[in-house]
């Protein structure tokens, strides 16, 4: 998997300029690549239920298929999926209220418009994730209310073309990730700047996976949670040396949300 490896300048802050052209995409750090053991946790599901132990959880469901979903049509995935998934984590987190604020769609095959992402990272920061309270707040009092509250960023993540048997999605143990291993990253669109972290490899990491994973089943990944800004899970597609020559490329969606209590 790939690791992240700080700019060759050490008083530059790690960016990564983002555009609507892939050509104008660039950045000031790179990236090393290290293998990495990776156990695979099926059959010990329910040993992976806490997202206050592990930042990650595996969700055996049976749940439906969504043979009425159009997973090339935003509203469809909106109007069908997303209460799916606000129900889902009202009842597996506790939570009082959820904000579902987006999702990506990733496909692996050439041409796609978002593949797989293959390099370790952690999609918030604490800055960032205040700053998505502030986004998705309807007003600043009610943001700053939230704010003094706990509020978690966390994804649902599934493929959604049968069982994954390519590009897996490896997460690691949240304990297992030293706070120094996660850097923040800034990422600079044309009209903001955002952050997400890179992470740094260490030896002591324990990285995980759930083989064979179908469209009846969920992981939860949670990116972010006031209440202990250390249950965050890195997390990377990879390449298992094992999968077959043809084996079928992955598609997958992922759906972020806020949720608050």
């Amino acid at each position: 998997m790939k690791f992240y490896s700080p700019p060759s300048d050490p008083t530059e802050v790690p960016y990564q300029y983002i555009a609507e052209h892939q050509a104008d995409y660039r950045r000031n750090y790179i990236d090393l690549d290290h293998t990495v053991t990776i156990q695979d946790a099926r059959g010990q599901e329910s040993s992976y239920r806490s997202l206050d132990e592990h930042a990650f959880a595996l969700l055996p469901g049976p749940y439906k298929t969504d043979s009425n979903i159009n997973w090339d049509d935003d509203d469809s995935i909106k109007t069908y999926y997303y209460p799916h998934i606000n129900q889902l984590l009202l009842e597996e987190t506790g939570g009082k209220e959820v904000v579902l604020f987006d999702h990506t769609i990733r496909r692996c095959h050439p041409g796609a418009k978002r593949s797989a992402v293959n390099r370790v990272h952690i999609d918030q920061t604490p800055k960032s994730a205040a700053d998505r309270v502030r986004l998705h707040s309807v007003d600043p009092s009610q943001a700053e209310e939230r704010l003094q509250g706990r509020y978690r960023i966390i994804n649902v993540w599934r493929p959604i073309n049968g069982a994954v048997e390519s590009n897996a999605l490896a997460f690691a143990e949240a304990g297992s990730t030293r706070a120094e291993d996660v850097v923040s990253i800034e990422h600079r669109y044309p009209h903001r700047t955002g952050e997400t972290a890179g992470v740094r490899f260490n030896e002591g990491q324990q990285w995980k996976y759930w083989s064979g994973m179908d469209e009846q089943e969920r992981i939860l990944l949670q990116c972010f949670d006031s209440a202990n800004i250390g249950t965050r899970v890195p997390h990377s597609a990879f390449a298992d040396p094992r999968s077959d020559e043809g084996a079928k490329g992955r598609e997958s969606i992922e759906v972020r949300a806020l949720v608050f209590g």
